[in-house]
């Protein structure tokens, strides 16, 4: 029988499949617990103007498509009018088959704004100026579109000089989904680049009313700054960081560092190095010290294009998958923490899935028999969100791990549009279990299966992060 695109089975490719989905999976709200949109956003409520101001903004997914497809960058990020950059994104559209964005982009013009047609060329005028009416009404709001979904808590990822004051609006609005900081302090380890960090380092002083003059005084202002978070709300930190640092450092090391960066001198190489492991061992043991789960996101390669990045700056599209060593420098990580009475839960993503097979192997060292699934092998990331990926990160925890204890999928999106890829994942998720009951290598238990993955798509995550559902 011909199947047509995007139907109520997409994905679904046996009976048992189906049955998971849409009677386990489907009912099932949305916990977002990495996700990068601005809560000043969501205590503002914001309206879009257009579809394209929606869709274009900030979505480097997006917009390396296009300039993969010959789109002048002024069409990308440049001066066009929000109506010409939306036609040259129709254009690349129907370019995109084989890539999630192809799916992406019309599971939101469906699932948001009920449009059936693909986008192109043609499509494209009647299908912006249908939505961005829908926008401009008031169940369209940045809060519409979350209550839409269902998403019953999500959190942001906020820098340690965040004042969190939108956070705060939000909470005493009233607002019926939990929206919680999480601490991402990346730019503590930047000693590479004293032009930035000094004048970041000096807001955090001032914050904090700490006289940063020392290696040791920097932690405490770091400390400060942690608590204050905690005291709003937040239970988890992330960490963006191309390896798990963890090599050996002195007091005296990272103090000689620390000065030489307060001087203005980039600190690179091997002291590079001590530093940023020094900085990183003290901030997962703040976590532990406050009983928050930790994230750690490895592998980005970011900034590859030194011309683009001087025009444009970071987080624009021109990063990548890297190909580091993982595997000895987490153990390292990993058990420095644990001997020392100072590791939390933990979620560790890598962007290559190279070491989808390792990090579970890794992780299940480190599991301690009282917190379940307290060691987390994180959800496919970035380059690695794709159908593909997603079931090679799977099939490799339930291989090496133990899949029905997984705190499940997470937007990582700038987008208010980006819920269905919880959709996308659930699909995935119950098509790999439903081909597995029609191998008979899995039994057609739904109250076991069906259990498992309402558990993977909320449950889990609800108990694993122990946030105030209940405010």
């Amino acid at each position: 029988m011909e199947k047509k695109f995007l139907d109520k089975d997409f994905l679904l490719h046996s009976k048992a499949a189906r049955k998971l989905y849409h009677e386990y999976a489907a009912p099932m709200p949305i916990f977002d617990y990495h996700c990068h949109i601005p809560a000043e956003e969501i205590a503002a409520d914001r309206m879009f103007s257009s579809l394209a101001e929606a869709w274009l903004g900030g979505d480097h997914y997006k917009w390396r498509a296009m300039r993969a497809c010959g789109v002048d960058e002024r069409f990308v990020t440049g001066d066009a009018s929000p109506e010409e950059k939306f036609a040259a994104w129709a254009k690349v559209v129907p370019q995109t088959v084989g890539n999630p964005l192809y799916h992406w982009t019309h599971l939101e013009l469906q699932r948001i704004f009920g449009v059936d047609a693909l986008l192109n060329a043609d499509t494209a005028a009647e299908i912006h100026d249908h939505c961005s009416k829908m926008l401009r009404k008031k169940e369209f709001s940045v809060r519409g579109l979350i209550r839409k979904f269902n998403v019953v808590a999500l959190c942001t990822t906020d820098d340690p000089a965040d004042s969190l004051e939108h956070h705060e609006s939000i909470r005493k609005s009233g607002f019926d989904t939990l929206v919680a900081p999480a601490f991402r302090p990346d730019r503590a380890l930047d000693a590479h680049l004293p032009d930035q960090f000094n004048p970041w380092l000096d807001t955090l002083a001032e914050l904090t009313d700490v006289k940063v003059n020392s290696f040791g005084r920097f932690i405490e202002c770091l400390w400060r700054r942690h608590q204050y978070f905690h005291d709003r709300g937040c239970r988890l930190s992330d960490y963006g960081i191309e390896i798990p640092f963890s090599v050996e450092w002195t007091t005296e090391d990272v103090e000689g560092s620390f000065d030489a960066l307060r001087r203005g001198k980039p600190v690179t190489g091997e002291a590079l190095a001590r530093f940023r492991s020094a900085v990183l061992f003290e901030m997962l043991t703040m976590d532990a010290n406050q009983g928050w789960v930790q994230q750690l996101h490895l592998g980005a390669m970011r900034n590859n294009n030194s011309r683009m990045y001087g025009r444009l700056g970071p987080n624009t599209g021109y990063d990548s998958m890297g190909d580091f060593e993982q595997g000895r420098a987490l153990a390292r990580l990993l058990d420095r923490l644990e001997r020392t009475g100072k590791l939390t839960k933990t979620i560790v993503y890598s962007l290559n899935p190279k070491d989808n097979d390792m990090i579970p192997t890794i992780l299940g060292s480190f599991q301690d028999g009282k917190i379940p699934g307290k060691m987390q092998m994180g959800s496919a990331w970035w380059f690695a969100d794709t159908k593909d990926g997603m079931t090679r990160q799977i099939r490799a925890l339930a291989s090496a791990g133990v899949l029905s204890r997984f705190v499940g999928m997470l937007t990582d999106s700038r987008s208010f549009l980006s819920y269905p890829r919880h959709e996308y994942f659930r699909r995935i998720l119950c098509d790999l279990l439903g081909t597995d009951v029609e191998r008979g290598e899995l039994p057609e238990d739904f109250d076991l299966l069906g259990t498992i993955v309402q558990n993977i798509c909320f449950t889990n995550a609800k108990e694993y992060f122990q946030l105030n559902f209940n405010r």
